[in-house]
């Protein structure tokens, strides 16, 4: 793939937008930085030594502490990054405890890792993740939520629907600084041109790569573009990766948390919404699952309206049922493109390729019913 992109680092982003904002940076001076990494590919004793010396760097009050006062456990192993709990026991007897989130080899590939710090401070603020407590040079230390990981049943739950759909709205709300511009279409065609230049050193992989039909996938981008413009679909600051492995809950205060906004971005509404949707089909991807009509209203209901919802008029729901299926198209265009270019750049050993075809195939399966609705709705009042 040629020379290897620069990877952003903590503080390079921070310097960057200091330039930008005139001095103002996008991380609040009083969050602690350190120049220490750590590698993820390290055995865990080998990783959990780097770690506790990371956190003696960031943090003062831990620096004189004996090792023995630090415990490391992994709490989850995504797709793009690492979690580790990092559990101490203070000089005053405290017990505390915080999250270390380890960045994924070659993950700046797909993820603009910029846009996610300047955004985090804001959504925080507004009671949205984990507090942001330091930042190194490939990851992040984040305050510990005490909850569970939602599954892809729990999203089904129509009390947690209501819930989410009411947390969804008002994390739409949130005003982050900058460019005001949706980054779909920008991040969709940015993730084409990697994805149709690729070469694969695994001959098997090649030669399933070279089935792809790069120039039909660009149509279909290019046609779906077009239809979704014609929607005037509003504009938020959007999570782009709504699924269940990014829904927290405490069970015993009743509290929903989103977490993780490495793809947060200013989106289209419609694209949000639609893409979790999509996550019903949970971690087997059954796409069985996608939410029935009745099911989806009832969200719309609580989103549009969490006072009043059952005051939602029938012309609101129908308008946010197009714009919603409309974009779920374009959440599977955006994840059969990225699941490309994790196939040539992540160390994880998951089926890639064979996810893009498996996204790819349902955009298909589902284009037409879904472009009659957006056409239907289009032509004329009431004929959605």
């Amino acid at each position: 793939m040629g020379a290897t992109r620069k990877i952003w680092t903590a503080m390079d982003i921070e310097a960057n937008q200091a330039k930008q904002n005139n001095g103002n940076s996008t991380v609040d001076d009083s969050i602690p930085h350190s120049a220490l990494s750590v590698d993820t590919a390290l055995s865990f004793p080998l990783m959990v030594s780097c770690v506790i010396e990371l956190c003696k760097d960031l943090f003062g009050k831990w620096a004189k502490l004996d090792d023995s006062c630090f415990s490391v456990e992994t709490v989850s192993g995504g797709i793009t990054n690492l979690l580790l709990k990092v559990s101490v026991k203070e000089e005053n007897g405290d017990d505390v405890s915080v999250t270390v989130r380890l960045y994924g080899p070659n993950t700046e590939y797909v993820i603009n890792r910029e846009r996610e710090l300047q955004a985090i401070k804001y959504l925080s603020a507004a009671g949205f993740g984990a507090k942001l407590l330091g930042v190194f040079e490939n990851g992040m230390v984040q305050s510990f939520i005490n909850a569970r990981t939602l599954t892809s049943s729990d999203m089904r739950n129509p009390k947690l629907v209501a819930e989410i759909a009411k947390q969804l709205r008002r994390f739409h709300q949130v005003e982050i600084p900058g460019s005001k511009e949706p980054q779909l279409w920008v991040d969709i065609f940015k993730f084409f041109e990697k994805a149709s230049a690729l070469q694969f050193e695994d001959i098997d992989k090649q030669m399933i790569y070279e089935t792809i039909l790069f120039e039909e996938v660009h149509k279909e981008v290019t046609q779906l573009k077009e239809l979704t413009g014609l929607l005037n679909a509003p504009v938020v600051f959007a999570h782009n990766d709504l699924l269940s492995g990014n829904l927290m809950l405490n069970d015993e205060h009743d509290k929903l948390y989103f977490i993780d906004f490495e793809y947060g971005s200013y989106n289209y509404r419609g694209f949000d919404i639609g893409n979790h949707f999509n996550e019903y089909a949970g971690y087997d991807c059954d796409y069985s699952l996608y939410p029935s009509k009745d099911e989806q209203y009832l969200f719309f209901r609580h989103y549009l309206q969490p006072e009043k919802p059952y005051e939602v008029s029938e012309k609101d729901l129908e308008a946010l049922y197009v714009e919603t299926n409309t974009f779920m198209l374009a959440s599977h265009l955006y994840w059969a493109l990225w699941a490309i270019i994790q196939a040539r750049m992540s160390p994880i050993d998951f089926d890639y390729l064979g996810y893009f075809f498996l996204r790819y195939n349902e955009y298909k399966r589902q284009k037409e019913m879904c472009f009659s609705l957006a056409q239907s709705h289009l032509s004329g009042p009431g004929t959605a």
